[in-house]
């Protein structure tokens, strides 16, 4: 079941880029490590509650860079970018 409207158009999606799109179960965080990880990072940047009214797109731009120049344990402390080609 997919719930919430970020997920309105996944099945046209999948369908226009032949890609495939998979779901946790709701409230079991426990299947999104990697997702969840990368989320506290970007709390690093972006506490929670924080007003994100004034948010940039360069600022944006320039968390992304650095969180992916950082080398991660799951990577074997590769950065995201030396293990994606599409960087």
């Amino acid at each position: 079941m997919i719930s919430g409207t970020e997920f309105h158009d996944c099945k046209e999606v999948e369908k226009l880029f032949k890609l495939k799109f998979y779901f946790a179960t709701p409230y079991h965080s426990c299947e999104r490590g990697t997702n969840e990880s990368a989320n506290g990072l970007i709390r690093q940047y972006l506490p929670k509650g924080m007003c994100l009214k004034n948010l940039t797109q360069k600022d944006c731009d320039r968390i992304a860079a650095e969180l992916n120049d950082r080398p991660r344990k799951r990577l074997g402390f590769r950065t995201p970018r030396e293990v994606c080609s599409r960087y």
